[in-house]
């Protein structure tokens, strides 16, 4: 089994679910941080989102309706981890378009 960390990248998020990271085929991806910053001059919300390839699973949200601060950015994960399967996705959602920078790293085990 190999084991390879990797961070993606979406910028000038806005008001449509964008997806940050999609868990890649015959992977188990271990997200060990993930960071969004308010890229505007105005406080934002903002709203994180697991949605899980198992239909029979939970879409759950790890954030929703987040106040992010002009020029700051909120880490989600704080030490924690979260395990995602082949074919989740972490999409982001703001209140402002083109507003949020983010960023999650993952470390991935094929």
């Amino acid at each position: 089994m190999a084991n390879t960390f990797k961070s993606y990248t979406k910028s000038s998020v806005g008001t449509s679910p964008t997806t940050v990271y999609t868990v890649p085929g015959s992977t188990t991806s271990v997200v060990i941080g993930f960071n969004i910053a308010n890229i505007t001059t105005s406080i934002v919300t903002a709203d994180v989102q697991i949605v899980k390839a198992d239909v029979s699973a939970d879409n759950v949200y790890i954030v929703k309706k987040i106040e992010i601060p002009t020029g700051t950015l909120y880490d989600f994960n704080a030490g924690n981890k979260i395990i995602l399967q082949t074919g989740d996705e972490i999409r982001v959602t703001s209140d402002t378009s083109s507003s949020v920078d983010a960023i999650v790293s993952v470390l991935e085990q094929t």
